[in-house]
């Protein structure tokens, strides 16, 4: 974030394909398309055998495949596919490709019943439009893999000064932090608060007040700007916005009613005005609860004899290990701050408790989310536990208990709670977990403002495809020990 010099990221690194370079590409992939389908139908001939006599050279086609791709350029210029794809999740895409090719293929139809042609094969047509979907989904999907490694190679990136520090520059940040992808890298923020100006938000620089915005965007080298002020500082938004395009710095301005995520806004619709609702729910509903816990039990279930022989042999090595209780209860906080007892295998020495206040004022560390390095306390067996997760296998008890869930922000303990200020308590909405967001995204790499921004991320925009991802994504990360000690 901010801790990364300016001459190695931004303006210096950006990296931009040719102008037209996609929808040239796409023009070539449908060429490719038309002449994979004639081999398929003239030569492979996998469904109907094509008799001599009809059978037709390639030439023929090619009028067919040059307006099948013009239709296909227009529909996507229209649909927005050739420009930038941040904000745009790749199945967004992947059905605009599909709208595209279908209307494509329609017309190219049309065309066959206007003309009758004596050489065309609608058979050739229809393979025509599945290999054009594959390739042209493909090619996405390899532009948005390039594009994340270069992104974080620190190609491509944009460095991004956020201007205010309320709660719809929260709101942005959370997104920027939690999806990296998207190539933003947010380097401070300015504000007009001397107080909320000068503090640190983790590795988020305070970078001062609005009177010296010019020397802040020179001075970190900003490619973009994010206006997050209310809309009653108009003539004060409409005063920044004219700073920052005179410095060559893009500018984007984020209207007051963002500071409310998506599950709390409702669209409506009448004859073309659109009405937004608040329903000032963040929660997850009742339907929405009732398939994360149905979800939960049945992964439990479904891998109860690999868990169950698991336990049983880490239970063994901590017996064996010396004197002490196999498992360590400790009071945290849950849901809407309801506390309860998380079970884990013991890690460390017995009465390690005594200790830690101590430890965690020597180290330093941040007492609402302290992690000591070396700690002394840490048995033999505890430091592979630990360094692999397994110590919070027994959180599964828990879940099946319905004091915590398989995804969700980690709880805290009493005392880390009562250091919160009052926006890091959003992150006590939903259950907690054993797995998260901020521990698939850099575990105890990241500062505390870090994990809340990313644990009040997920809570915003829960859905079953994220805990899936973050599911999926926990296992390489465990097996390779990211932040973890």
């Amino acid at each position: 974030m901010s801790g990364t010099k300016p001459d190695t990221l931004g303006r210096n690194r950006k990296f931009h394909m040719p102008r037209n370079f996609y929808s040239l590409l796409d023009l070539l992939l449908v060429l490719v398309a038309f002449i994979i389908a004639y081999y398929a139908r003239y030569e492979l001939q996998l469904i109907r055998p094509v008799f001599e006599v009809n059978r037709a050279p390639f030439e023929p086609y090619l009028p067919y495949a040059a307006v099948f791709a013009a239709m296909v350029y227009v529909n996507y210029r229209a649909s927005g596919l050739y420009k930038s794809n941040r904000g745009r999740s790749y199945w967004e895409e992947v059905y605009a490709v599909i709208n595209g090719v279908t209307n494509s293929t329609v017309v190219l139809f049309g065309l066959y019943f206007i003309f009758q042609p004596l050489v065309f094969s609608r058979l050739m047509a229809l393979y025509v439009a599945v290999i054009s979907i594959v390739l042209l989904a493909l090619v996405r999907a390899t532009r948005r893999i390039a594009q994340a490694y270069l992104r974080s190679k620190g190609i491509g990136v944009q460095r991004v000064l956020m201007i205010g520090a309320g709660e719809v520059a929260m709101s942005v940040l959370r997104t920027m932090i939690a999806r990296k992808e998207l190539g933003y890298v947010p380097v401070g923020y300015v504000d007009d608060d001397p107080e909320r100006a000068a503090q640190d938000l983790g590795r988020l620089k305070g970078l001062g007040g609005l009177k010296n915005l010019r020397e802040t965007l020179r001075a970190n080298q900003v490619d973009a700007a994010i206006i997050t002020l209310p809309w009653s500082q108009h003539e004060r938004i409409l005063e920044l916005v004219q700073i920052c395009r005179k410095a060559g710095v893009e500018v984007r301005v984020v209207p007051d009613v963002f500071q409310l995520n998506l599950r709390q806004v409702q669209i409506e619709n009448i004859d073309g005005i659109p009405l937004l609702g608040v329903s000032g729910e963040v929660e997850l509903q009742g339907h929405q609860r009732f398939v994360k816990r149905a979800i939960d039990l049945g992964i439990i279930v479904l891998l109860a004899p690999i868990w169950l022989t698991l336990f049983a042999l880490v239970a063994l090595a901590i017996r064996l290990e010396g004197p002490g209780p196999v498992l360590y209860s400790q009071k945290r906080i849950g849901l809407n701050g309801k506390p309860f007892n998380m079970i884990k295998f013991r890690s460390m020495i017995p009465d390690a408790d005594k200790f830690r206040e101590q430890l965690v004022r020597d180290s330093g560390e941040d007492p609402r989310h302290p992690k000591i390095k070396n700690d002394p306390r840490i048995t033999r067996v505890g430091r592979f536990i630990r360094a692999t997760s397994i110590d919070e296998l027994p959180n599964l008890f828990n879940v099946l208990r319905g004091q915590m869930s398989l995804v969700g922000p980690r709880p805290p303990t009493p005392d880390e709670v009562a250091l919160y200020q009052p926006w890091h308590m959003q992150r006590l909405q939903t259950l907690p977990g054993l797995t998260g967001l901020w521990q698939v995204s850099g575990r105890s790499d990241l500062t505390f403002d870090e994990m809340c921004l990313l644990d009040i991320y997920y809570i915003e925009n829960w859905s079953v495809g994220l805990d899936a991802q973050i599911l999926m994504m926990t296992v390489p990360r465990v097996l390779l020990r990211h932040g973890a000690y």
